[in-house]
């Protein structure tokens, strides 16, 4: 005999995921809103330096679409295994597809940019 569980820990685990995620939206929001003040100001007073190095997106675009694609691959074989085919089965193939899409977009960016040489 299966009990589900009660009324108010479907609550929490419903909300403490949202909480979290609110919670680091915010970080996240002021982190970027005070280093970009921060450069107004050293803009304004004649402090601020362009930094020597680029930021390799396509380089990170590989990176983050093999882990996702890493994770989302080992995520949906799993619940694959453990629900079979149902809703559970999107927690792995959301970042499955994502690291699909970014590893797409550095073969695209690779090809334009020999494209243009």
């Amino acid at each position: 005999m299966t009990q589900s569980p009660s009324a108010v820990a479907q609550i929490m685990i419903t909300i403490i995921p949202i909480v979290g995620i609110v919670c680091g939206s915010v970080v996240v929001f002021f982190y970027l809103y005070y280093g970009h003040r921060a450069k107004i100001i050293m803009i304004e007073k004649g402090m601020y330096r362009h930094p020597i190095e680029k930021f390799d997106l396509e380089g990170f675009s590989l990176f983050m679409g093999i882990l996702s694609f890493s994770v989302g691959l080992g995520m949906s074989i799993f619940f694959m295994f453990k629900e079979g085919f149902g809703y559970g089965l999107l927690g792995g193939l959301i970042p499955l597809f994502v690291g699909m899409g970014l590893i797409a977009y550095f073969i695209i960016r690779l090809k334009i940019n020999k494209r243009n040489e």
